[in-house]
């Protein structure tokens, strides 16, 4: 059986409802590679660019320190050896000229550096004569200054001894800044720690300028290859687009859209070699659909050619088979024989011709309103001949379905006579239960057989035209291999299906679905799958011996394998 395929795009949401955005983005994701591309090259690009700006930034704010620190180095070192000169060069007398000496190097250290913080303490105990402390911060100089700092600077009398502080400003805050210590000498008097202080408050300045800088440029970078990678993507998934719409429509059934083919890149090879594959495959399609409909009108032509001969045969048959007590033992089986085997060639031939109306398009329903558990009622009762024949029970359980339901009743009793001539053929005599309900959307019919079942490779044939899983189990009430492909193709001309459950050692089960309105079916109100209510089912129809799977190699009397599979997909 042929199947229609058509590809969809399901449209998306409006934008305008911000709760949908994140439906939209989402299916825009799985739908869209140019959307996904750009997406990605965007993300890395920025994780990238993130990356390398904060480890500029890093560089730049330890660079910035580095040669600050070593200019305020540089600057104390200076204005440290203009005043220890200062000192040098005065002549020691008494108290009072030491003290101007004094004053006159705290001048040269204001004048000679760079801070306005200026700090002198003398370096051991109490010396008389010697010069004061001197301190440009009227806050408390030693408030500023850690004692392991002080420590370290009147232990190396030779060397700077720098530390990062904060240091006050007028308003009440502070500022970054950076506290050099060194020591100065009055000779032949004491020892002093000198202690500058510089701002530093101009270099979070220039870094914050700095930084701004990176990160405008970083953006303007990620904005900039994101334009040109949703050009790039444009110029190479809009070829790829349009191959995938084309697709769609070719599988819908569209056989004669192209792709457009542009230039003599490896684009422009690809749509070149889809449209030769579309080509061929239109080709062959149209081959295929010529030969097909050949094939048609020439089993409707044999089929309608072969009506009048057979009815002249038919009315021969039955003339011969009328008199056949007349006839020797041998030559009255053969006219009963002959007879049967007529009236099998006869509806052979009326399926074949139904099965090409089917293949051709031209059937159409002959629709009324039937009750489906009436229809039922009517089926079985015509059958119960057939099933006494084979000792079976058939049950009707009808809990719904009594409602009038559009219809072909003749199709839908077709149906039900095959399925049920199915059951009661490879039911192994057991009990058959022919179910009927229905709910708001459809109404449906289920026949169960408690036989010996088929395996799921053998289910999934047995609407297969001719098919049969044994070609060696014959049928035994005439079937011609067509019945389940015409039930089939009858319950989907009223726009229903039909299911088929089945299990070694279990039995089988058809359900008819039909809609009660022209709408697609959502459900059945009947399981294919019978689940466990099957065993319950077995004992209360009073089945007590139990189902036995056979041994595939066993055959029976006339040397036929006794499996339920051996004739499902063939039966009628």
């Amino acid at each position: 059986m042929a199947t229609g395929i058509t590809a969809t795009r399901t449209p998306l949401t409006g934008w305008r409802l911000w709760r949908a955005w994140p439906g939209n983005l989402a299916s825009l994701w799985r739908r869209s590679l140019r959307f996904r591309t750009l997406l990605v090259t965007i993300a890395l690009t920025a994780v990238a660019v993130t990356v390398a700006c904060v480890l500029m930034a890093l560089w730049i704010q330890n660079d910035l320190f580095a040669s600050r620190r070593e200019q305020v180095l540089d600057d104390a070192a200076q204005a440290r050896a203009a005043a220890q000169t200062t000192l040098d060069a005065a002549v020691q007398s008494d108290g009072v000229q030491l003290q101007n000496v004094m004053t006159l190097a705290n001048g040269t250290l204001t004048d000679r550096s760079a801070s306005d913080l200026i700090a002198v303490f003398r370096i051991g105990p109490p010396v008389p004569g010697a010069p004061q402390d001197f301190s440009t911060y009227v806050g408390g100089f030693d408030t500023l200054l850690t004692e392991g700092m002080r420590e370290r600077v009147r232990e190396n009398p030779d060397q700077q001894i720098w530390q990062s502080v904060a240091l006050p400003t007028a308003d009440g805050d502070t500022v970054p800044g950076i506290m050099v210590g060194q020591q100065l000498s009055v000779e032949g008097v004491a020892s002093y720690e000198l202690y500058l202080g510089y701002d530093l408050s101009n270099a979070p300045q220039t870094l914050g300028f700095v930084q701004g800088t990176l990160w405008i440029v970083g953006i303007g970078l990620v904005l900039l290859i994101g334009g040109i990678a949703w050009f790039v993507l444009r110029s190479v998934t809009t070829p790829i687009s349009e191959a995938a719409d084309t697709s769609a429509k070719l599988a819908s059934g569209e056989l004669g859209v192209r792709l457009p083919v542009r230039g003599e890149d490896e684009l422009a090879t690809l749509g070149r070699s889809f449209n030769a594959m579309a080509d061929s495959i239109e080709s062959q399609i149209k081959e295929l659909a010529d030969l097909s409909l050949v094939q048609q009108r020439f089993v409707s032509d044999v089929s309608h050619e072969l009506r009048t001969p057979l009815t002249t045969i038919r009315l021969a048959a039955d003339m011969i088979n009328d008199q056949r007590d007349d006839f020797d033992p041998a030559t009255a089986r053969a006219a009963e024989l002959l007879n049967a085997q007529v009236q099998r060639f006869e509806t052979l031939l009326t399926d074949l011709l139904e099965i090409s109306r089917y293949d051709a398009g031209s059937v159409q329903l002959e629709l009324e309103p039937t009750s489906l558990a009436h229809l039922a009622e009517d089926v079985i009762g015509s059958m119960q001949q057939l099933a006494e024949q084979h000792g079976t029970d058939v049950r009707l359980v009808a809990p719904g379905g009594y409602s009038p339901v559009d219809m072909d009743p003749r199709r839908v009793r077709r149906v039900v006579r095959n399925l049920l001539g199915n059951a009661i053929e490879h039911g192994e005599g057991r009990p058959i239960v022919v179910t009927v309900d229905s709910d708001q959307q459809a109404v449906a019919l289920g026949v169960r057989d408690f036989g010996l079942g088929m395996k799921p490779e053998d289910a999934e044939r047995v609407f297969d035209r001719f098919w049969r899983a044994d070609p060696s189990r014959t049928r035994t009430i005439g079937g011609t291999g067509l019945g389940l492909s015409i039930a089939l193709g009858d319950a989907k001309l009223h726009g229903g299906e039909l299911a088929v459950w089945s299990e070694l050692g279990r039995g089988t089960n058809f359900v008819l679905t039909l809609p009660r309105q022209s709408a697609p079916l959502t459900g059945s109100p009947i399981p294919a799958d019978p689940g466990d209510d099957s065993i319950a089912a077995v004992d209360d129809l009073g089945l007590t011996q139990p189902i036995r799977v056979p041994d595939p190699g066993a055959r029976s009397a006339t040397g036929h394998a006794k499996s339920d599979a051996s004739a499902k997909g063939g039966a009628s």
